[in-house]
């Protein structure tokens, strides 16, 4: 069975730092682009990061500079650093292979 779990979220304050993972099994996780994407309440799914096969990364302008995305092949892993959060980071953080996502986690910015 394909899965993604998401892990990692919570309630930080502003400039804060958080790190999401999410573990993935059922299939050959070297093989994917991984993205993740992200929903705050009451809009729609926003993407806010991609890593290729090659490693090769791209972000959402709202996000680049503050956010790294990465991977652990070995691990079955897709990491996503967020580092000076602002409220409107606020929102359920999912990753994503295709139109497959977990369940995702939330992220709380607030002081």
């Amino acid at each position: 069975e394909v899965q993604l779990v998401e892990s990692g979220g919570g309630l930080v304050q502003p400039g804060g730092s958080l790190r999401l993972s999410c573990a993935a099994s059922g299939f050959t996780f070297s093989n994917y682009v991984m993205s993740w994407v992200r929903q705050a309440p009451g809009k729609g799914l926003e993407w806010v990061s991609t890593i290729n096969v090659d490693r090769v990364t791209s972000y959402a302008d709202s996000v680049r500079g503050r956010f790294t995305i990465s991977r652990d092949n070995a691990k079955y892993t897709l990491y996503l650093q967020m580092n000076s959060l602002k409220p409107e980071d606020t929102a359920v953080y999912y990753c994503r292979r295709g139109a497959l996502k977990g369940q995702g986690t939330q992220v709380t910015v607030s002081s």
